[in-house]
């Protein structure tokens, strides 16, 4: 059932309890299962109807369904069992023992032969366990309390318990907005219309009492106000709907052409249902009478956040979402506001176009490519990190010969042709043009350089004003928009027009589609201030409203698609931004602080789920999309136009802004700076071209997610790696830094309270203030670092040594084990992003931990098969994938306890896992040393791959293969015994390849830094390497000696894992085949591993061979 049909169930339920149709309210919530009435519940125990009671429980769970279910259901029964014993009518009490108890004999045969044995005492109290029981009201009231808390910690309950908020009569309330809306379409409004049935649609009767057409079947809409309304139904029917107050007219959807959401949108809060879109179905108020009653729903509640759902309370895995506010915050705007650090406003780049920007779109995932439209018809696409304008194309018709007679007689009238959007697919390997005459060309993205042509449409007579992508169907198509008052829909790969849809009377200005659940469909603006909104298929428009200004408006949703945005301007030059109220078709809140009268058409943008952007008065201009002052205004250093075109990348972190003079800024917070300055390193150190190389940090580590090497998925927050300004000189590249001595690094092995045989697994904490270790003995370790004098943050660092934590009552975090060694389990683990609980497994079970009790809050899934690696779903805190050593791969979600999917593709057992929330896939990795790719839609497998194992390396039975993927969310890393890899997703391709040395050691471990631009590794050897993972070249290398005593830098002790902070970037540990844990840094003098050679040794030739090894550093130029 669709998330419509639950809220209309909930409105029924409503309208059904205020007109005190008690047993049907109750049937309902039992049949539907959407709302577990606990008042109602407790109603009937404490009445002790226990018919009833099973049955209203009937809907919502079984007694197999999951261990809470069945305690649920023992206890009703025992209770019902006990009170017959205690009624001394034996007869009912064994119909109670065979018929209701029995089923729990399977269970525990033990307890149903004690329940079996009170039927022969004269007083069942006479048990020992029962000697307290009291009389039946006290009973039941006790039992009630332990219900209650087994029905709240069900997963099958979650959400069920709280009835949502609603304003009185709801139901109520829509039908009267619906009859408002139906007498506005009359062809002859009278006053005081007389409401008799709500069966067929309102039409007011003609003069001579023969009806009005219906405008049901009328494809275009009206919307000219109406002379006269109809009073509320309470005045001609039986509904007395609550007032409620007017809200905002809608006065106008504002955004602009280049203010189509990015193209990756999640679904939103907007209420949609097929086959028609329910936020369009409510009414504008009528302008001409202000006397309509408008009946306004709770527009509270529809901008609130969906929680995440989770398994109970007590094992809840969502994350710890926190307010935020920002001081400056002020009436007015011509106040000093403090600029929030997340907003970009440092000039960064000045990039001259050669012609006036018109429009400017980011790549959606290579986020430093910038795609500009210029006024001449001209292309560029610059790599904003290297400042290097990668391609630059002038307008030209492909084929004219194919062109319609009046595109080529106005090219011959006017040759000169502008761009008036670009704009990139959701993928990045498409991107569209729309141009002032006609013709809207797509072109194919293969990177670099490589843009070639895919099609060209002949799209519209006169301009082609808006161009977006959408997938109606799951078919990728392009949207149009033009001055002939139309808008079309092509399909992206043929070019064959799939829908038209007319119905303005004005050109055409802009597009913003969407889409809800299964629902697609687009807003489009025309140039008489119409909005109107189009489902795919061909049966019209579903609305007609006025846009303030009604001239140049557009719209978008924030990038998480929950909430609509619109911004336009007016001819006379007045300026607005607005929020809407889906769910009400009203306007939420007005934005304030636009210049009077704005020289030109304002455009505006959305980024982070938080701020609203506009050029304006030469400025930008900022908003919190929560207050509606203005935030501040940044003038970017000057020379901006008057109404600058202006946008964000996907993640916020740059925004290109048009100047004068033909140039672009690209403006940049410190994740872009970061960003930028990597990228620029890498063009620098490449002899290809930047784009051509491996992307080193394409999405800000502030908000990436990177799915950890040990099976942990977390949100990297403040990542701050240490930036060296370094000159763009290729000659000045990093060289071979050997660490032999402890006093080259900073090196602490961790205090140990108990001794562990090895350290299997190792984790820092995503609050980076602690490390959690899993031994081969199935015992969790914990460190805490303290926050002190010495420490004011209470991070980790190895300059001060951490407490080993357990809770006061002692208990350690062990996992379940086989009958078998322990020592021959293959042990995994995956940390909450919450740092509150850990799901492990060593072989038996997988538990569930609580990290600050260290209790156990649940087992499930017992072997065979055995677990062998664990991830949560980097989107959803309730799906987990579990690899398992029989080669399958289960996708298990916790909340109802189920596998909804088992992938079957490796041939041994899993021993990586990996998402990207970017391609929506899952990388797995095997000890069979394949690699497959498998969509997290359907979790088809979309392809898969043998590692490629170097020239003359042997490889053990049961190699272990892992996967990891790159900040980028794109490209990923694989480690081997014999290589280091980074491997492109969406080909399964090897970019680059670092093969160990036959005579070397083999790897153990690796994992990327926090920004993904080191690659810390460990080695049989006992050697710890760390590698630039942009080119896999060797920077630096820390030898036993560095960090192990002399007792045991000659034994066999080596590296088992390695685990990278979350937020420092030059800070790892390591786990150790004897139990220790050390924790590395830098020296605070060096700052980095590895140091920048002096200019006159620093030769590009002296370090393009890589050392093995194990080498010595004569050895150097041997690889």
């Amino acid at each position: 059932m669709s998330s419509l049909s639950r809220e209309l169930v909930f409105l029924i339920l409503q309208f059904l309890d205020e007109e005190k149709f008690k047993e049907t309210v109750h049937k309902l919530e039992q049949e539907s299962g959407f709302f577990f009435n606990m008042k109602y519940f407790e109603d009937e125990v404490h009445n002790g109807n226990w018919d009833e009671v099973e049955r209203y429980l009937s809907g919502f769970t079984k007694v197999d369904d999951n261990r809470y279910s069945m305690k649920i259901f023992f206890e009703i029964r025992k209770q019902k069992y006990l009170e017959a014993l205690d009624k001394h009518d034996r007869p009912k009490a064994v119909e109670i023992l065979v018929k209701d108890l029995k089923v729990f004999s399977t269970f525990n045969e033990e307890l149903f032969k004690e329940i079996t044995q009170l039927l022969t005492l004269e007083n069942f109290r006479e048990n020992e366990q029962l000697s307290k029981y009291g009389d039946t009201k006290s009973a039941r009231a006790i039992m009630l309390v332990e219900l209650k808390k087994l029905i709240e910690a069900n997963p099958l309950f979650r959400d069920k318990l709280q009835f949502p908020t609603l304003r009185n009569s709801r139901l109520r309330t829509l039908i009267n907005q619906s009859l408002n809306w139906q007498h506005q379409l009359c062809k002859n409004p009278r006053p005081n219309p007389d409401i008799k049935t709500l069966f067929v649609d309102h039409s007011c009767r003609l003069p001579n009492d023969a009806r009005a057409p219906s405008p049901v079947n009328n494809p275009l809409l009206g919307s000219l106000p109406k002379a006269g309304g109809f009073p509320p139904l309470g005045a001609h029917g039986p509904f007395q709907p609550t007032p409620s107050p007017v809200p905002t007219p809608l006065a106008g959807w504002m955004s602009s052409p280049s203010s189509v959401p990015h193209p990756a949108v999640s679904g939103g809060a907007i209420a949609l249902g097929a086959p028609s879109i329910q936020a369009l179905k409510h009414p504008r108020t009528p302008p001409t009478n202000s006397a309509v009653d408008y009946p306004s729903g709770d527009s509270d509640h529809v901008s609130k956040r969906t929680r995440p759902m989770g398994i109970s309370d007590e094992v809840s895995l969502g994350v710890n979402m926190l307010p935020m506010t920002f001081p400056g915050q002020a009436h007015g705007h011509n106040q000093t506001f403090k600029v929030p650090d997340d907003l970009p406003k440092t000039v960064a780049r000045t990039l001259s176009q050669g012609s006036s920007p018109m429009s400017m779109d980011f790549h959606p995932i290579k986020q430093t490519l910038l795609l500009v439209g210029t006024n001449v018809g001209d292309i560029g696409l610059w790599e904003v990190g290297s400042r290097e304008r990668l391609v630059q194309k002038t307008f030209k018709v492909w084929d004219l010969s194919k062109c319609s007679m009046p595109l080529q007689a106005a090219l011959v009238k006017e040759p000169v042709v502008s761009v008036n959007r670009v704009i990139w697919s959701p993928d990045g390997s498409l991107f569209g043009v729309a141009y002032s005459r006609h013709i809207v060309q797509l072109y194919s993205y293969h990177g670099g350089e490589d843009m070639r042509q895919h099609l060209e449409i002949d799209a519209h007579v006169g301009g082609v004003n808006d161009i977006a992508f959408s997938t109606p169907n799951k078919q990728l198509c392009v949207t149009t928009c033009g001055d002939d008052k139309t808008i079309k829909v092509w399909d992206a790969a043929t070019g064959v027009k799939r829908h038209t849809f007319e119905g303005h009377e004005a050109p055409v200005y802009s597009i913003c589609p969407h889409y809800k659940e299964n629902i697609q469909f687009i807003f489009s603006t025309a140039l008489d201030g119409k909005i109107k909104a189009w489902l795919y298929d061909n049966m019209g428009s579903r609305v007609d409203y006025e846009a303030p200004g009604r001239w140049c408006t557009t719209m978008a949703y924030s990038a998480d698609g929950t909430r609509l945005f619109s911004c336009g301007t007016s001819k006379d030059g007045e300026s607005f931004i607005v929020e809407w109220n889906e769910s009400e078709g009203a306007v939420k809140r007005t934005y304030q602080g636009f210049h009077k009268r704005s020289l030109g058409v304002v455009q505006f943008d959305t980024t982070k789920n938080r701020y609203l952007a506009a050029g304006d008065d030469f400025s930008i201009k900022f908003w919190d999309m929560d207050t509606i002052q203005l935030l501040t205004a940044i003038d970017a250093d000057g020379g901006l136009q008057a109404s600058p075109r202006i946008r964000f990348n996907k993640e916020g972190s740059l925004l290109a802004v048009s100047a004068n003079d033909n140039m672009i800024k690209v403006m940049a917070n410190s994740d872009g700076l970061r960003l930028l300055h990597t990228v620029e390193n890498l063009s620098s150190e490449s002899s290809k071209p930047a784009i051509k190389s491996i992307p080193v940090a394409e999405r800000p580590a502030s908000v990436v997610s990177i799915p950890g090497m040990n099976g942990d998925s977390r949100n990297m927050v403040d990542v701050k790696p240490v930036i060296t300004e370094e000159s763009n000189d290729k000659s000045k590249v990093w060289k071979l830094t050997e660490l032999g001595e402890p006093s080259q690094c900073r090196s602490l092995r961790l205090p140990e309270n108990m001794r562990a045989t090895k350290i299997s697994r190792l984790i820092f904490t995503n609050s980076g203030n602690a490390i959690l270790a899993l031994a081969s003995n199935a015992i969790h370790l914990l460190w805490k670092w303290q926050r002190n004098d010495r420490n004011a943050t209470g991070k980790a660092t190895a300059s001060l040594p951490p407490q080993q934590w357990q809770p006061a009552s002692g208990i350690l975090m062990t996992n379940d084990v086989v009958e078998t060694n322990p020592e021959e389990a293959v042990p995994c683990f995956a940390l909450s992003k919450n740092d509150s609980y850990v799901m492990s497994a060593s072989g038996g079970k997988i538990s569930l931990f609580n990290m600050m009790t260290f209790k156990t809050m649940a087992t499930f899934m017992p072997p065979p098969p055995a677990a062998t690696f664990l991830a949560f779903h980097p989107q959803d805190n309730n799906i987990i994938a579990i690899g398992m050593d029989d080669s399958t791969i289960q996708i298990y979600n916790v909340r109802v306890d189920e596998v909804k999917s088992k992938l079957k593709g490796h041939s041994k057992r899993i021993t990586g896992l990996a998402f990207s929330n970017v391609l929506n896939v899952l990388v797995s990795s095997g000890a069979d040393a394949q690699l497959c790719v498998w969509n997290t839609d359907g979790w088809e497998k979309q392809k898969s791959k043998v590692l490629q194992i170097p020239q003359g390396r042997s490889t053990s039975a049961l190699s272990d293969t892992r996967v990891q993927f790159h900040q980028d969310q794109v490209h990923f890393l694989v480690v081997h015994e014999t290589q280091l890899a980074i491997y492109e997703t969406t080909k399964l391709e090897c970019m680059k390849q670092w093969p160990v040395r036959e005579s070397s050691a083999p790897i153990t471990h690796a994992t990327f830094s926090c920004d993904s631009q080191l690659i810390y590794t460990s080695f049989m050897d006992a050697t710890i390497c760390v590698f630039s993972s942009a080119n896999l070249r060797l920077r630096c290398r820390v030898n036993p000696s560095a960090y192990l005593p002399a007792s045991l830098s000659n034994s066999n002790v080596h590296p088992l894992v390695i685990a990278a902070h979350p937020q420092e970037s030059n800070m790892f540990a390591v786990g150790l085949s004897d139990g220790g844990v050390h924790i590395f840094e830098p020296l605070e003098s060096e700052g980095k591993w590895g140091v920048a050679p002096p200019p006159e040794n620093g030769s590009a030739s002296a370090v393009t061979a890589t050392p093995s090894v194990g080498a010595s550093a004569s050895d150097q130029a041997q690889r």
